[in-house]
């Protein structure tokens, strides 16, 4: 058993901004299901946006944000969160965060998707997410403890409806126990759903699935956005290929050269990236293939190093001037439904990062936004614990403390992880229909679902637990999917095409379950105006 004021799971830019703001009095501790540096923030290419320049202003990303949500926005948490950004940067920089700047010390300021003037700051070109994440690690004091290769496979919650713990597998296969006063989830997203996606092979969805067996509320599954443009070598994605090329001028095209964006969207070839990945998936479905053409760019590996080594080790030449790209799942807007600091409907549990549903970034997230929330909540959530008073009273925990009731009866069934992702791309990927959907929904609770939704997860391995959060996650978003009859954002429906303000403008799907209940019928599902 150990103890802390606060038990972060997971080690992204959301939960290294949270444990770098924590009063060094506070006993801080970090699992993380791999490495500290071997998740999404660390492999992103792109950069954090915020209104920097004399022409720009945080109501212009307000309005770009909004845009590129479909309007399915919390206004109020995307008007904050696009005040606070420029004072956040400028935060940083003024810490030592090697940001990339002009002779004049200013910010080089690049271009991406829907957005409507220059705002995105990088650092070391488009290795972004490594700077920040070395930069924040730099920052840990010593009164915080990673404890790495630790897989969290539940929550604890007491009789009284706080989440006081977790359950956690270490490598050896035993468990261990951790209590805090405090339980961050901040896990990241279920890009692995997918066979195409540009996420680290640990984002498999596990703070989703831990959160809605513990009872928290869960909003807008079917919002997932799938990147236009990650290198595809032999029938396999190999990396993503940053916005900010396109940014830069590279063209979406086919092998003879025609310009595929053109005529689709007066943003072209920088249109929201739903509209980009679903255009390249319908010319991939009629068997042809889509390459971003570099060949305008001047000093390509220079200012791309992270995508021109990805090329190399994929064994693209950059010298004949176009990259094969295919659409792959990027991210996830919906998750965990919290407040302006990341608070659940459970007390004591938070959530921040791609696992979470702030609202910001509605039905579809504007490009680079996901590195300024993670790192605006992370900073909130850590100014209010720090105003809170905190103690490791061992009695209390305890005392409190809820052993599972459940008990093993028999060896589940799971689906074959390859298999699930496949049938996910297939059915509930870029381009949705209901006859594919409830394909899907039916394959998925072939796998005793609901049994899985009792089980004691005790006795399982890691690879199993992974495919079991896997299959929750899966089933939550394929039934959204489902339920959401309109086109929106990231979700696409071919037999509903056109987005439906009529019944859906504002609405949500919520899930939620409560775990005390053996009955089956433990989700809640409904559509919710906000």
């Amino acid at each position: 058993m150990k103890l802390a004021n606060v038990l972060i799971v997971g080690s992204g830019i959301a939960a290294l901004q949270l444990a770098a703001t924590l009063r060094n009095d506070l006993n801080v501790m970090v699992l993380t299901k791999g490495s500290l540096t071997n998740g999404n923030s660390h492999m992103a290419q792109g950069g954090v946006a915020a209104a920097l320049s004399a022409k720009d202003t945080p109501k212009l990303h307000y309005h770009d944000t909004l845009e590129a949500g479909r309007n399915h926005n919390d206004s109020e948490a995307v008007l904050q969160l696009t005040k606070e950004a420029p004072k956040l940067i400028n935060e940083l920089l003024n810490n030592g965060c090697p940001f990339d700047l002009n002779e004049n010390r200013e910010f080089k300021l690049g271009m991406e998707g829907a957005h409507s003037e220059k705002r995105i700051v990088h650092s070391g070109g488009d290795a972004t997410g490594k700077a920040i994440v070395n930069f924040l690690v730099s920052q840990l004091g010593s009164n915080i403890v990673v404890q790495d290769h630790t897989f969290v496979y539940e929550l604890i919650v007491n009789d009284n409806g706080r989440c006081i713990g977790v359950k956690g597998k270490l490598p050896d296969g035993t468990t261990e126990v951790f209590y805090a006063e405090h339980i961050v989830l901040a896990t990241g997203g279920c890009g692995q759903l997918f066979t195409f996606t540009s996420n680290a092979e640990t984002v498999t969805g596990d703070g989703l699935a831990l959160a809605y067996l513990a009872g928290a509320e869960l909003v807008d599954m079917e919002f997932i956005q799938f990147h236009p443009t990650l290198l595809y070598v032999d029938g396999q994605t190999k990396g993503l290929i940053s916005e900010a090329v396109r940014g830069e001028g590279a063209r979406l095209v086919t092998e003879d050269g025609q310009l595929i964006m053109e005529d689709v969207h007066p943003l072209k070839d920088l249109a929201p990236r739903h509209i980009v990945s679903q255009t390249i998936y319908e010319y991939l479905k009629a068997g042809k293939q889509i390459y971003l053409d570099i060949s305008s760019i001047e000093n390509f590996s220079e200012r791309f190093p992270t995508v021109s080594a990805i090329c190399r080790e994929a064994g693209v030449e950059l010298s004949v001037g176009k990259l094969p790209v295919a659409p792959g799942s990027h991210f996830l807007m919906g998750g965990v439904k919290t407040g302006s600091i990341g608070q659940t409907n459970i007390s004591g549990l938070y959530a921040i990062g791609e696992v979470a549903c702030t609202g910001v970034h509605g039905a579809n997230r504007l490009a680079s936004n996901s590195l300024l929330e993670g790192m605006v909540y992370g900073k909130r959530l850590g100014n209010w614990i720090n105003e809170q008073r905190s103690s490791t009273d061992l009695q209390f925990f305890e005392n409190e403390r809820q052993p599972s009731n459940l008990l093993k009866a028999k060896k589940l069934t799971l689906p074959e992880h390859h298999v699930l992702q496949q049938t996910m791309m297939d059915r509930t990927g870029i381009i949705r229909n209901n006859a594919a959907l409830t394909m899907q929904k039916n394959w998925l609770e072939s796998y005793q679902i609901r049994d899985w939704l009792n089980e004691n997860l005790e006795h399982y391995s890691t690879e199993e637990l992974t495919t079991v959060f896997m299959l929750i996650t899966a089933w939550l978003t394929t039934d959204a999917a489902l339920a959401r009859t309109e086109s929106r954002g990231g979700h696409f429906r071919a037999d509903y095409p056109n987005e439906d303000n009529t019944n859906w403008l504002k609405k949500k799907i919520l899930y939620k379950r409560n775990p005390k209940k053996d009955d089956r019928s433990e989700q809640i599902k409904a559509a919710l105006t906000t």
